[in-house]
């Protein structure tokens, strides 16, 4: 009956992913079966966590996001959790021996969310390291299969994308993070009136740069996973370039959005457009 529980376990962590995101629903839909199972399972449990710093205003956040911290390790070491979430989690932490130190860098940064609301270069850093990249190295144990060559060769690339992403998401959100959770999510801007577009200018370069070098790992993941995490690259490269274009005046008047028809659309362009790429990278 346990089988039944590992089971279950895994279709709640699926269902919180298509919920909240439909690009990386798409995305990893796109890998090959192997490895759907424990990306979901580190999505449901990185969605959790965020959920409780960003959505539990009516409960005490500091002692919900503790008890968090302890009830995973606890799962962790124990090999079972009562928690769906946190039970799929380790049982995908245990197999593929995903770095503890990864997930406390993250658990570190959810707590920083809870009080601060802006961050100076040094802790901004730190944050997008713990949020974000660390996501991507988690992910990558997954994709190498623990080889540990392969996983050092991509390290690198690795953070650079889950950087981007998270980058790409705070300029995204910009008005809503102000608005619904009193934070600024860029380096060394602790009000308002400090954001203007050569503040938007400086952050983007740095998306930028970070793009090119997580693409050069992307075209050295395995075959499985590659249309998968190029077409999550594709989506944040697309929404990038909208942000880009706009006036720091305009995103913090509105989110810019990508439709689920264009999301679909460039599922499918992944699939041409990561060979040809990965030819030329060959050659």
């Amino acid at each position: 009956m346990i089988k039944l529980y590992h089971d279950t376990s895994f279709a709640i962590r699926k269902k919180i992913t298509n919920a909240y995101s439909t690009s990386f629903s798409l995305g990893i839909r796109a890998f090959a079966k192997e490895y759907r199972e424990p990306i979901y399972a580190i999505y449901g449990f990185v969605r959790l966590a965020d959920e409780i710093v960003d959505s539990f205003h009516d409960f005490n956040k500091a002692e919900l996001i503790k008890q968090f911290r302890n009830d995973t390790f606890e799962a962790i070491d124990k090999g079972i959790s009562t928690n769906p979430i946190l039970h799929s989690f380790q049982k995908i932490v245990n197999e593929y021996k995903i770095d503890h130190q990864l997930i406390d860098a993250f658990l570190f940064s959810m707590e920083m969310d809870i009080d601060k609301s802006s961050y100076q270069r040094n802790l901004y850093d730190k944050y997008i390291y713990g949020s974000a990249e660390v996501v991507g190295l988690m992910c990558l144990k997954i994709f190498v299969k623990g080889d540990d060559v392969k996983y050092k060769e991509l390290e690198y690339p690795a953070k650079m994308l889950g950087s981007a992403f998270q980058k790409v998401n705070f300029l995204r959100d910009i008005r809503s993070d102000m608005d619904e959770r009193g934070r600024i999510y860029l380096p060394d801007i602790d009000s308002p009136d400090k954001i203007d577009n050569n503040r938007k200018k400086q952050l983007e370069e740095e998306v930028d740069n970070e793009f090119k070098e997580a693409l050069k790992g992307i075209l050295k993941l395995p075959l499985g996973v590659e249309l998968g995490v190029y077409s999550a690259y594709l989506y944040y490269y697309v929404l990038f370039q909208k942000i880009k274009s706009m006036d720091i005046k305009d995103l913090l008047k509105k989110r810019v959005r990508i439709s689920n028809i264009t999301k679909l659309f460039l599922l499918l362009k992944s699939y041409w457009q990561i060979k040809v790429l990965k030819i030329g990278f060959e050659q």
